[in-house]
């Protein structure tokens, strides 16, 4: 039964991720004019699966010089450590009742920065290691603003319990009372999770990928499966503290409530995890589009460029 509990918390994390990378590739392309993933099913529905089979099923390959045990065990230790911070995530009811529930998920998002650096440093590459070490500074920074400002919430939840938040945002959620500690609680979140504008560790013009460059195949679909789970969780994690759903916590309110069949009082904690991981998509590409500014152009925007740009520097042949 504890085993089924698992897999049914498991399941939709899996499904809501490999949807995640499916819904942010649509978007992207919508902000450019162009249509993305529309080949692999109806839609592009099946592309997230097409994916997942493709990077499954490559060989595995990996440099001479590395060092195998750590090579492979950090990005498996990445994915179950995103796995875990899910445990006492109150959805609304958590799989593991803990009165330490927020210092459960700190502890344990501080260990994904052992997963980076032994990733960078096994890989024996200079350009991995550059990578993990830009990685885990951000990582360790933001972590320190994370806790305090979380210790801050929970100042006026009085309690470490997750599941007491929703009580206590049952007349008013904590959005609003403290709006200045969500803004900066948003922002770590995305430094968190390495979201542009804080993609710095991948450094791409200059490190490529950043501490995975030397991973391919399954095990880069590890670090990618993690990277996401992460990004669901930190929204998930937002909902609660500051986007509270008003369920009722008392058995007789619970009773009339599920016999009701209203489903209102959960909407925030199904809906908000889903919309949230779409708002960090206009910062990064809002920053593009000012840098490329043709990236996002019309047709129509892109022959008038061409006849001024010939019209200043005329072509070579007649």
């Amino acid at each position: 039964m504890y085993f089924i509990n698992i897999l049914m918390l498991l399941l939709p994390i899996l499904i809501a991720m490999a949807f995640l990378t499916l819904v942010e590739r649509k978007i992207l392309g919508y902000m450019q004019l162009r249509k993305g993933p529309n080949i692999v099913g109806p839609y592009g529905i099946l592309q997230p699966f097409a994916d997942a089979m493709k990077l499954f099923i490559k060989e595995p390959l990996r440099p001479l010089a590395t060092s195998t045990t750590l090579f492979i065990i950090a990005p498996t230790l990445s994915l179950t450590l995103a796995f875990s911070l899910w445990i006492p995530l109150p959805m609304p009811h958590p799989l593991v009742n803990m009165n330490m529930g927020v210092l459960f998920i700190l502890a344990t998002s501080s260990l994904s920065v052992y997963s980076i650096l032994w990733s960078g440093w096994a890989s024996n590459s200079k350009y991995s290691m550059f990578g993990a070490l830009r990685a885990v500074a951000q990582t360790i920074s933001y972590e320190v603003t994370m806790a305090i400002i979380l210790l801050s919430v929970l100042l006026l939840n009085g309690s470490f319990t997750l599941q007491a938040l929703i009580t206590t945002q049952e007349p008013l959620w904590l959005l609003i009372p403290s709006w200045p500690l969500a803004m900066m609680w948003y922002i770590s979140t995305l430094a968190e999770t390495n979201r542009a504008p804080f993609d710095l560790t991948e450094g791409e013009s200059e490190l490529v990928s950043g501490f995975n460059v030397e991973y391919a195949a399954g095990s880069f679909a590890l670090f990618f499966m993690a990277e996401y789970t992460n990004i669901i969780l930190m929204n998930a994690l937002s909902t609660v503290v500051f986007l509270g759903p008003f369920t009722p916590t008392t058995p007789s309110a619970m009773y009339h409530k599920l016999h009701s069949k209203d489903i209102s009082p959960h909407l925030p904690v199904l809906m908000n995890p889903s919309i949230l991981p779409s708002i960090p998509l206009w910062p990064a590409y809002t920053l593009i589009m000012k840098k490329f500014p043709t990236a996002n152009s019309s047709p129509m925007h892109m022959t008038h460029l061409h006849t001024h740009l010939h019209s200043k520097h005329p072509p070579l042949h007649p």
